[in-house]
């Protein structure tokens, strides 16, 4: 066993039962949002045993409670846990998110949290996706934070048709995907 193998690989065993694709209920409110894309190492290459987990506030930004047990009752859970595929593609669908609270109260823009685990890493990743063509992106106090525009746009999806979002997590190289740290 090398270094790069003390996670994993365990998340087919240990996570399948808890891999949710829908994040909104057909009954959940919002705009009804198909995102699919790959991880991808730093030679281009898919992973083809990581995890994303996705986390996010409903479409009126607020986000669902342990005490209320969803958003506003509804069957909205705001969490859902994908594999990737053997070539590091995933996919799920989910609402358009509502704008939350950031740094000083600022409104965010619409976007999803996401935390990637995979094989090598002895922590997830923490990353966020934007959506395209969404005006309050230019206002986003975090994407702010990332001062070159080439390393923003590692963050935002590309509207491949109505409804549907591509997005890819490179985890290293040139088109590197901004990850944060908490």
């Amino acid at each position: 066993m090398s270094a790069s193998q003390t996670v994993g690989p365990f998340f087919e065993l240990g996570l399948s039962w808890l891999y949710v694709s829908e994040i909104g209920g057909a009954a959940v409110s919002g705009e009804r949002v198909q995102v699919r894309g790959r991880v991808l190492d730093g030679e281009g290459a898919g992973v083809p045993d990581a995890v994303l987990e996705i986390w996010q506030a409903d479409a009126q930004g607020r986000y669902a409670s342990a005490a209320l047990g969803s958003a506003a009752g509804s069957e909205f859970v705001g969490f859902g846990r994908v594999p990737t595929d053997a070539a590091g593609r995933f996919q799920f669908s989910t609402i358009k998110p509502g704008r939350v609270p950031g740094p000083g109260g600022q409104l965010q823009a619409p976007h999803l949290s996401l935390h990637i685990f995979m094989r090598g890493l002895l922590k997830p990743v923490h990353t966020r996706l934007y959506f395209p063509n969404e005006p309050t992106n230019t206002q986003d106090p975090v994407l702010e934070l990332v001062r070159d525009e080439k390393r923003r746009d590692t963050l935002i999806g590309r509207a491949t048709a109505e409804g549907h979002v591509e997005w890819d997590v490179n985890l290293q190289g040139e088109r590197e995907t901004v990850f944060f740290q908490f």
